[in-house]
């Protein structure tokens, strides 16, 4: 692992690019042990074993010392210890919220708190797609998930906690630009990639674990080769949900015969979302170019800043050297024709319409007017 690199976001708000979990832990746990006033932790996938149990501990020390420490957990990513860890945080006086249960599917709510957000004091912010686990971190034989974050400290960050706590955020500035969704609002988060590929000049990389973008995004990528922009997509080789790779291959053989170029990560887990345009927008979050995005929970990092998308592009590059490219030849055997390419379309086309289905039916249930009470005129 690379020494962490301080970037100057703006003359205000600066950032540190993070480098898997074996630089945002520890930096992460030493933000909790200074904090005095207040924590705000928001995790889709915490396990108690391991570097859990540190953060655990830690969240726990800091609620005994007088500090206000909210916790949300994903009743989907964290289903085997999240009430094991909220028990323990409770009993420490934490305030801990399992956000939507398995039971929840049965009232046809999907979506998900998919955020990894920790905020201290209004002061310190760390965002990104790192959840709480030793997967993220290197093994005695196996590579930690690749994985970025980052950490921002000064204003944006003030904003982001008053944000969270349903107060005014105040005046935003340009350099760095915090979005959160709510159920079903992902499509503002999917308009600032959208902006940014149609945007593009010279160059996009773009890396996601989970690649299943709709038509929109995918012309958007096609008509930037098209026009004379280099195009680099760093996918994943190696998976923990198969399926979301099935679907993701189908597009293989378009994008690359329209000058798209694709390289795969297969020396561990590809969980990362970012991109860099030109020298000018980097994009990072928990926000993947996908169906499920469009309806959970999400938090993506906006920063125009030339030094910091400088920096992010030489992860890019560092990764993308190591990912084997993807040949049009390969993406057009038989194998993927008739057998690959039919299994990816039907499993895009399920995540597209559950994504669709959830989406319309949190639209009605806001659109859904107030029933008058009986017996009572309404006020003109």
């Amino acid at each position: 692992m690379t020494a962490a690199l301080r970037l100057a976001a703006t003359p205000r708000t600066t950032v540190t690019l993070l480098d898997g979990g074996a630089q945002a832990y520890p930096r992460m746990l030493r933000a909790i042990g200074r904090a005095r006033r207040a924590i705000h932790l928001e995790v889709y996938a915490f396990t108690a074993a391991g570097v859990g149990g540190q953060f655990v501990a830690a969240l726990a020390a800091a609620a005994r010392r007088g500090v206000a420490v909210r916790v949300e957990l994903d009743g989907w990513g964290s289903v085997k210890d999240g009430r094991a860890i909220a028990a323990t945080l409770t009993a420490a006086g934490c305030a801990v919220r399992i956000y939507h249960r398995l039971r929840a599917l049965l009232r046809g709510r999907f979506g998900r708190n998919h955020r990894k957000l920790l905020v201290i004091d209004g002061r310190d912010a760390f965002i990104g797609g790192i959840n709480i686990g030793d997967e993220n971190l290197d093994g005695v034989a196996a590579r930690g998930w690749a994985d970025v974050a980052v950490e921002l400290r000064g204003p944006a960050v003030a904003r982001l906690a008053r944000r969270l706590r349903h107060q005014a955020p105040g005046q935003g500035e340009a350099g760095v630009r915090i979005w959160l969704s709510g159920l079903g609002g992902g499509r503002r988060l999917r308009a600032r990639y959208l902006a940014a590929i149609e945007g593009a000049r010279r160059r996009i990389d773009l890396a996601h674990g989970y690649f299943l973008p709709d038509p929109g995004v995918v012309r958007a990528l096609i008509a930037a080769a098209a026009r004379g922009v280099r195009v680099r997509l760093l996918l994943a080789g190696v998976t923990d949900v198969p399926l979301a790779r099935l679907a993701t291959r189908r597009l293989h053989h378009r994008l690359l015969t329209a000058g798209v170029a694709i390289h795969e990560w297969r020396a561990s887990v590809l969980h990362a979302k970012l991109a860099t345009i030109d020298d000018a927008v980097l994009l990072i979050g928990s926000f993947n170019l996908d169906p499920f995005s469009l309806v959970n929970r999400e938090a993506l990092v906006e920063i125009a800043d030339p030094q910091a998308v400088a920096q992010a592009a030489r992860w890019l590059d560092g990764h993308i050297a190591q990912a084997p490219p993807i040949t049009a030849a390969g993406a057009a055997t038989r194998w993927q024709r008739w057998l690959l390419g039919p299994l990816g379309a039907l499993v895009d086309y399920a995540a597209t319409a559950l994504g669709r289905l959830v989406s319309v039916r949190r639209h009605r249930r806001r659109r859904r007017p107030a029933r008058r009470p009986r017996g009572r005129r309404r006020s003109a």
